[in-house]
């Protein structure tokens, strides 16, 4: 990667954390050591290792007003939305050919940077779809009304979605799965406790604001509000939990559509899912049937008037980003303050880029990587791959709970991932997406369109394309599929904010590439829920019933482990939703560990600004996490996420790997210890 000097602030934190030394503070190359200026050595690293690891950077990088956290995460993304940003304005300024992904991503930023225009056409760029919802006269053009929303990105009481056959792989299906809310999900709607209950009351007059803001006066804006909060409770009642939904098994019902007809009785799905675009359907995939007799049940009892309050509300929910200013900070005020904490808006530059991003963010990735992952980059992150790779089969051979025939179709699934490493192969066609200068709403309403076109209907009954990617290059993440057996490492996950790919010594990026990244997504396979696919992709039990049985009681002793930790005085992490993931966690740190011990930094054993080899691991992983977070954000985080907060990702893995015991002698007495008979051990 090609990176930045060190900023200001970093030089900042150096001055305040590195020891009298030079050489201390030092890396091998003679530069400032990134790891060194992160710790806070007034914290000891077996009371908390994140805090030890990641203080000092944290003092020096308060969280901005516009944010909800900041982080290591953010800190990449700045240098992302920079080089992206000149992308935009220079391809505005071009006299591009019509139809090129120039002129799309120059228009798309000339019109969403305008925000006069945006001012002065107000909600007009809605205005014809909301006079058609005024216009419904029967449930009958509700359904009908519902299936024109869903293209343009509304989610409008069903969730219809074209994936790989969770049981065959090779073919595309239609799943149907619980949607419609307008809060993140349905514990929002029944907790109660005060938290909760404030936010509800927030929202209701989130929905009453919205409702004023499309013309309707107070007393009818009040009552539609009400309307939209009983119809979405109601659907709220019927979804599912977050655990509840990481059970692939329990969430795959596959029927006829006659069937489909029969626990919904009244619904007529074969017009219904026409209307949708997907004609000659036989079969499809029910995530959550409950939801979907509830969701039937509603369209026969609920008023249309009710309907139509909540298909404009929705309407208005996905477009007020791209609205007049009015719109755009009452979404901020609830979605950005109320639920995140973040206390002021983020800059329009900023927003843009993002909607940018999802409209044409493979046009976008072509620029990126062309300029920024050199290939001798891309060399390395695909040795790492292998690296991790081989440790990972090592540790499978070596594991006492599982048996021998077994660990063979494990190895066999193992050696069938495919590692995606940088950007794909081949990038995605916008030449059907008109893109213009006519408004930001208009664009994004059109990218809606084209996405649903490519995903949910062009793709159903078509091969499954196993060489395609899911997230775009620029994209600070990472993933597991387990249809397709694949781990999917985009460029910009490889990234160390300040620090050439070049001078980053293998501690460091075995620890923050290789445990937290590629090894973490390589066990995601082998999870409580990855556990279930077999390596052709398919959900299919290959293990031994006993193997299992061990597998889950040490699944058990992991979910126990965070259970038990509490935040904000009174709320705990759901170790049951957050299991894949602190699996995943644990299972990447020792897996990079042994991966790291072959190197040749380690074998030297030479300090590093002072620091051991594997205390650089340790702490390289650590900066992985490297970010905190406002209240309100993490409350919301604890009940809609499936990953643990940035802090028990360090904190609660460590506690259970008897090598960071050793490298930062931690001993009894301290709050990270754990006796060894109480510590997880899966991989």
């Amino acid at each position: 990667m090609n990176k930045r000097l060190l900023s200001l602030p970093l030089l900042a934190a150096l001055a305040t954390a590195c020891n009298s030394s030079s050489s201390s503070s030092t890396g091998s190359n003679g530069k400032p050591d990134l790891l060194r200026a992160a710790l806070d050595t007034t914290v000891a690293p077996g009371d908390d290792f994140f805090r030890y690891a990641n203080g000092t950077w944290l003092k020096n990088h308060p969280i901005p007003a516009s944010e909800s956290n900041s982080g290591i995460g953010i800190e990449v993304q700045k240098e992302v939305y920079e080089r992206l940003r000149q992308t935009s304005i220079d391809a505005a300024k071009a006299k591009a050919a019509p139809g090129s992904n120039q002129q799309k991503i120059g228009d798309f930023w000339a019109v969403g940077m305008d925000s006069v225009k945006a001012n002065q056409l107000g909600y007009t760029p809605i205005k014809p779809e909301l006079d058609r919802i005024a216009a419904l006269k029967s449930v009958a053009d509700v359904q009908a009304e519902i299936a024109r929303l869903i293209p343009l990105g509304v989610d409008a009481l069903i969730g219809p979605n074209v994936q790989q056959d969770a049981k065959n792989s090779d073919k595309m299906a239609l799943y149907l799965l619980q949607a419609g809310l307008g809060l993140p999900n349905r514990d929002y709607y029944v907790n109660t406790d005060t938290r909760t209950k404030n936010i509800r009351r927030a929202y209701v007059r989130h929905l009453a604001n919205t409702f004023k803001l499309l013309g309707r006066d107070s007393t009818t804006a009040n009552a539609q509000a009400a309307k939209v909060m009983a119809l979405e409770t109601a659907l709220a009642k019927s979804s599912r939990k977050l655990e509840a939904l990481r059970d692939p098994y329990a969430n795959y019902h596959k029927m006829s559509l006659a069937q489909l007809d029969k626990l919904t009785p009244g619904l007529n799905w074969k017009t219904w899912l026409s209307q949708l675009g997907q004609q000659h359907i036989d079969s499809v995939i029910v995530g959550q049937p409950e939801f979907y007799q509830t969701a039937n049940q509603l369209l026969k009892t609920t008023p249309l008037a009710d309907w139509q309050a909540y298909l404009s509300w929705q309407l208005a929910h996905e477009f007020a980003p791209t609205l007049s200013q009015d719109f755009d900070r009452e979404n901020f005020h609830f979605y950005g303050t109320v639920l995140r904490g973040a206390q002021s808006q983020r800059p329009r530059w900023k927003r843009v880029l993002d909607m940018q991003e999802r409209a044409l963010g493979d046009a976008l990735g072509q620029l990126f990587v062309q300029e920024y992952f050199k290939p001798e980059t891309k060399a390395r992150y695909d040795t790492l791959v292998k690296n991790m790779v081989t440790s990972f089969a090592d540790h499978i051979k070596q594991v006492d709970w599982m048996s021998a025939p077994t660990k063979e179709v494990a190895l066999d699934k193992l050696r069938k991932i495919t590692p995606k490493v940088g950007y794909p192969t081949k990038w995605k066609d916008y030449t059907s997406l008109q893109i213009d200068r006519s408004s930001l709403t208009a664009n994004v309403m059109r990218a809606n369109q084209w996405r649903y076109k490519y995903y949910e209907i062009d793709k159903l009954g078509k091969p499954v394309d196993r060489t395609e990617w899911g997230m775009t290059p620029q994209t600070y993440n990472a993933y597991y599929n387990p249809s397709n057996n694949e781990i999917v490492l985009p460029a910009a996950a490889f990234a160390v904010p300040t620090l050439l790919d070049a001078d980053a010594d293998d501690a460091l990026v075995y620890g923050y590439a290789g445990a937290s990244t590629i090894g973490h997504e390589l066990t995601h396979g082998f999870d409580d829920e990855g556990s279930q696919f077999d390596a052709k992709g398919n959900l299919h039990e290959w293990w031994s019933k006993d193997d299992r049985k061990r597998f889950n009681q040490r699944v058990s002793q992991i979910v126990r482990q965070f259970n038990g930790y509490t935040l904000l005085d009174s709320l705990h992490i759901n170790g049951k939703a957050t299991a894949g993931e602190n699996i995943a966690d644990l299972g990447g740190i020792v897996i990079g560990l042994d991966a790291f011990k072959k190197t040749k930094e380690y074998k030297e054993g030479k300090k590093v600004a002072g620091l051991t080899p594997v205390q650089r691991y340790f702490l390289g992983y650590a900066l992985g996490w490297q970010m905190h977070v406002r209240d309100e954000a993490l409350a919301s985080q604890l009940l809609t996420d499936v990953h643990s907060p940035a802090q028990y990702r360090v904190n609660g893995p460590m506690a259970d790997v008897p090598a960071f015991y050793e490298a930062f002698g931690v001993k009894p007495g301290q709050k990270l210890y754990r006796p060894d008979s109480a510590r997880v051990r899966i991989w």
